[in-house]
């Protein structure tokens, strides 16, 4: 039987990952709200680049509605990073969305990407039973694209004029996914990233 995902802390050796609470939002902001982040597509573009931390939590509430959001932490010191969503959940078809990540540009290519994506899978494969987790990203972002094929994801093709960004431009989104009978090499895969 698949159920939704439910919120619960997830940790390993490298982050923490907590729902999204209002007092993580000036942090989450101090963390992420950059150009350099939001060029890449997250949060609709550099026009939605939040002005302030108010702005920010404005944003999240209209939008967590559907999603499980979560807060990530670096284990060693507790500081924020970024953050990360399970959405789009789909229980009839055993399908769930990862995705709505953005992380501090210090942590790039680092084991936080790779420490995230194992606790998230590891969620929706065993803990809540899915069968397919999708996880896409805008076609511009190349950097994201090769971090979501080099967790083992199968790219399975673009959606044309997908998503509206901030600006009032379309784009065009890659959608990669990962099946369950996927998951244990892909786990293994993630599990000598981080180690």
């Amino acid at each position: 039987m698949t159920i939704a995902p439910d919120g619960r802390t997830l940790s390993n050796d490298v982050v923490r990952l907590d729902r999204l609470e209002a007092r993580d939002i000036e942090p989450l902001y101090d963390a992420i709200a950059s150009e350099q982040v939001y060029a890449s597509g997250f949060g609709g573009g550099v026009a939605g680049l939040p002005a302030s931390a108010d702005e920010m939590a404005e944003q999240w509430i209209e939008s967590s509605a559907q999603r499980v959001a979560y807060v990530v932490r670096l284990v060693a010191d507790g500081t924020v990073v970024g953050t990360t969503s399970l959405g789009d959940v789909d229980l009839t078809n055993e399908s769930v969305h990862l995705g709505w990540t953005g992380y501090a540009p210090s942590v790039w290519g680092t084991a936080v990407n790779p420490a995230c994506k194992l606790l998230l899978l590891r969620h929706a494969f065993e803990d809540c039973g899915f069968g397919r987790v999708k996880i896409q990203t805008g076609t511009a972002n190349t950097r994201s694209q090769a971090a979501i094929a080099k967790l083992g994801a199968t790219r399975e093709g673009v959606l044309r004029r997908h998503k509206k960004l901030a600006d009032g431009s379309f784009r065009d989104t890659v959608v990669f996914s990962i099946l369950a009978d996927e998951w244990p090499e892909v786990r293994k895969r993630l599990e000598d990233r981080i180690s």
